[in-house]
């Protein structure tokens, strides 16, 4: 399910996906919108400026697609929109004078396609890992967060998992969810096979069970997920690595290749979060800490920006 995992120039280490690795069902639809025609496209190599945030400073709201992952962005059992994503998107687009924020929940597959094709939301606000193939698709804020790995394995972590090369060494069976980036980390260790489960909670009732030994995916959500039951642990964060090189796991906000002045506006308030800490105390409900805390920038995580052909 994975593009290959050559050479991607002009970024700092790996930024391979988490989730919709852009081939399979996800990379169906990102096919679907790559090749379709264009709808206020800019020209190859060219980004525009926009005048989307206008725009939704008169109308008032601004829709953000999520696609009901724990803890990035989700609706709750009172149907509110939550997450760290959204509640950094609640704390934002107030201040860039959109006082509503809107939710439209869809697959993770289908995040780009429906902002830049579909056109059913304004903003990815999902946690969405930065990244050079997507970086071709969207425009990205800065990442607020950069994220580390770990798996959900049986209390006291009998086969001693460190880190995929353990699963691989040692022939264990290992899970990861639908279109996880880690299946390409796994796989990029020497890892045969991955079992492709829903989600985190299948994954840990696989391991619980004894189907699989260990479950792969993002810290926070493995520590997330492995609240209040006795049976599994987490092991140690631990940065993934492939062709020796950090697979960064960054995460941001994406945008419409057409507008780069709201792009831009929402990056302006962001820093200013980060700059006052107030960032952290706004995700920290949701299990991310200080570790997960970055100064990266997405020109570090993407190569130039070569636009998108009609």
């Amino acid at each position: 399910m994975a593009p290959p995992l050559g050479n991607n120039e002009g970024f700092i280490g790996r930024a391979v996906r988490r989730r919709a690795l852009l081939t399979g069902a996800g990379g169906a639809a990102l096919g679907v919108f790559g090749a379709s025609a264009c709808s206020r496209v800019p020209d190859e190599g060219k980004v525009e400026g926009g005048d989307l945030l206008d725009r939704l400073r008169d109308s008032g709201t601004v829709r953000i697609g999520v696609a009901g992952e724990v803890p990035f962005g989700y609706i709750d059992e009172n149907g509110e929109v939550t997450g760290e994503a959204p509640a950094i998107a609640k704390v934002i687009f107030p201040r860039l004078g959109v006082p509503k924020v809107k939710a439209v929940p869809t697959k993770f597959g289908a995040l780009i396609p429906g902002l830049t094709q579909a056109r059913q939301f304004d903003v990815v606000s999902a946690g969405m890992y930065i990244n050079p193939t997507r970086c071709e698709q969207v425009l990205f804020s800065d990442p607020d967060y950069l994220m580390l790995d770990s798996f959900i394995v049986k209390k006291g972590n009998p086969h001693g998992i460190k880190g995929y090369e353990d699963i691989a060494e040692k022939g264990l069976k290992l899970a990861s969810g639908t279109a996880y980036a880690e299946i390409d980390y796994a796989k990029a260790a020497g890892v045969k096979s991955v079992l492709v489960l829903p989600d985190q909670v299948a994954g840990m009732d696989a391991v619980a069970q004894g189907r699989v030994d260990a479950f792969a995916g993002t810290n926070v959500t493995v520590r997330t997920v492995i609240k209040n039951n006795p049976r599994v642990e987490a092991t140690k964060p631990f940065q993934p690595v492939v062709d020796g090189e950090p697979a960064y796991g960054a995460g941001g906000f994406a945008f419409r290749l057409s507008e780069k002045n709201l792009r831009d506006a929402f990056n302006e308030e962001l820093h200013k979060l980060k700059e006052s800490g107030e960032l952290l105390r706004i995700v920290k409900p949701f299990g991310f800490t200080e570790a997960e805390m970055t100064e990266l920038t997405v020109e570090k995580l993407c190569p130039p920006a070569k636009g998108a052909s009609s």
